[in-house]
């Protein structure tokens, strides 16, 4: 049982796609509090930055923050520890964490530099091209969201549904083959891929014990801030 020893409370906010992760591997006894936000202030890194601000500044005493994000398009940059420690994974977005390590994300990259990834969050928030269409059209017109989404999406070589489990893969995959196949468009092909927990396991080993943080996290101490240059491999 892993148990929470840096003598702080722990709170924990993290990215609804990271919540079923979390839940399997948090113990009842390391957090005080924790929250999942929505999928889709992603979307919008100003946004999201505004929204993990708000929820770190109203917490009731000061312990160390636990941020289930990746620097998430510069959302987390600049956010203020204020009376709080700060640990982040280590990562440019939640595609490393879903697939367990930094060094598994290097490898994809390497292989096919042009993937456009999916899960079940996405999937379910409509954070994905066919349903980004659908509102582009929806709001300008066919013409202009062809013309938007093809400067988007014209680079990508791979689209690439993650999923952790059997049941997950099961369940959400006829929505990612509609999405793969709207995305053909542009001659993606479609792949899967088994996630790993071992990127969520060891931040939960870490919280509970900051002794043992190493290069895949980075912390801010208290009057700190999250700073672009920490994520920098």
């Amino acid at each position: 049982m892993t148990t929470n020893r840096n003598d702080v409370p722990v709170y924990v906010i993290a990215c609804k796609v990271f919540q079923h992760l979390l839940e399997q591997h948090l113990p009842e006894n390391l957090a005080q509090q924790v929250k999942f936000m929505d999928y889709g202030l992603h979307q919008f890194p100003k946004n999201l930055r505004s929204a993990l601000q708000d929820e770190i500044d109203i917490l009731p005493e000061p312990g160390l923050v636990v941020l289930g994000y990746g620097l998430c398009g510069k959302g987390l940059d600049e956010i203020k520890a204020g009376e709080h420690t700060l640990l982040v994974p280590r990562t440019d977005d939640c595609i490393a964490i879903l697939l367990g390590s930094y060094q598994t994300y290097r490898e994809e990259f390497e292989s096919v530099p042009g993937t456009y990834y999916l899960t079940k969050g996405w999937l379910e928030a409509g954070s994905n091209p066919l349903d980004e269409y659908q509102g582009y059209v929806e709001k300008y017109g066919q013409e202009q969201a062809d013309m938007v989404m093809d400067v988007q999406y014209k680079n990508y070589k791979r689209l690439m549904f993650v999923a952790h489990n059997q049941e997950d893969l099961d369940r959400y995959r006829p929505k990612a083959l509609e999405v793969a196949q709207f995305c053909e468009r542009w001659e993606m092909r479609y792949e899967e891929l088994q996630g790993s927990e071992m990127y969520v396991r060891r931040l939960v080993e870490v919280a509970a014990a900051l002794e043992t943080i190493d290069e895949d996290f980075v912390m801010v101490p208290p009057g700190g801030e999250i700073q672009l240059s920490q994520f920098l491999r």
